[in-house]
């Protein structure tokens, strides 16, 4: 099984870039036709929240225009940019198929892996969070197949990560869903974004790995002083390829022009 995994693409609205500076919409773009010439063929797409810019309609509909260019299934949940209804709105059942608007959480048992998308926002706030509503629903579902090979995605990473966008912005329920994770040795990874940085960090007997973003690269600062900064960069996402041999392998690809490839 082949999983490819985007997060924080920020679109702005039509003919705008994110901060007046980085062209989302063209990187996502460019990160669609990657991935649908891509050999093997993924068997569905993962989108980790931070669709949009500002969370306005406008912007679901030009992302959603983009990511229906996919030749593979694709599933989003949000991030603290978005908007839920707005979001929940424009894709639905084929992409977030939830049954509680309250909570964009959904599980997916069409693959090898079984996939949890769970919503981790607080309306207006840049931190995560997990209620003890969501983390019984997320228990109930782990306990029906605590054998089946699964992959958590969402926003916000459960963890400190050592940069202002985690250690500042903060998660509540870190221990109430590390409790639960930690009793499901079945849980491959927790896929999120949030950060616009590649991390992979072991928590709770799994590894919660971040995605890049759509070319607003975090200013790496682990003094966690200075204020956030970003360049403007390649665009890139992950890959998951699940072996043959049962185990899931991570990759990083950005999206960019090089010289290539030459034989060693």
């Amino acid at each position: 099984m082949l999983i490819a995994h985007i997060s924080d693409s920020h679109i702005a609205g039509f003919g705008e870039k994110a901060y007046g500076v980085a062209p989302t919409a063209e990187n996502l773009s460019l990160c669609v036709n990657h991935i649908n010439r891509l050999r093997p063929q993924p068997d569905c797409v993962l989108v980790t929240g931070d669709i949009t810019f500002d969370g306005l309609m406008e912007e679901v509909q030009r992302t959603s225009a983009i990511l229906k260019k996919l030749n593979y299934p694709f599933y989003v949940v949000p991030g603290n940019h978005d908007d839920r209804a707005t979001l929940f709105s424009e894709f639905s059942k084929n992409h977030c198929p939830a049954n509680n608007e309250n909570f964009i959480n959904y599980v997916i048992e069409d693959y090898e892996i079984r996939l949890i998308g769970m919503d981790s926002t607080i309306p207006d706030a840049p931190g995560g969070e997990i209620c003890t509503q969501q983390a019984q629903w997320l228990e109930t579902r782990l306990a029906d197949q605590p054998e089946q090979p699964t992959i958590i995605f969402m926003h916000h990473p459960p963890v400190n990560c050592g940069v202002l966008e985690t250690d500042e912005d903060g998660f509540k329920g870190t221990k109430r869903l590390g409790d639960i994770i930690a009793k499901y040795a079945n849980i491959e990874r927790i896929l999120c974004g949030h950060i616009h940085l590649e991390a992979h960090i072991k928590w709770c007997e799994t590894i919660v790995s971040t995605a890049p973003s759509m070319g607003l690269q975090l200013n790496l600062d682990l003094t966690l002083k200075k204020p956030s900064q970003f360049y403007v960069d390649s665009p890139g996402y992950q890959l998951h390829f699940y072996h043959q041999e049962k185990h899931l392998i991570s990759h990083t690809v950005y999206v960019k022009d090089r010289n290539g490839p030459y034989l060693f």
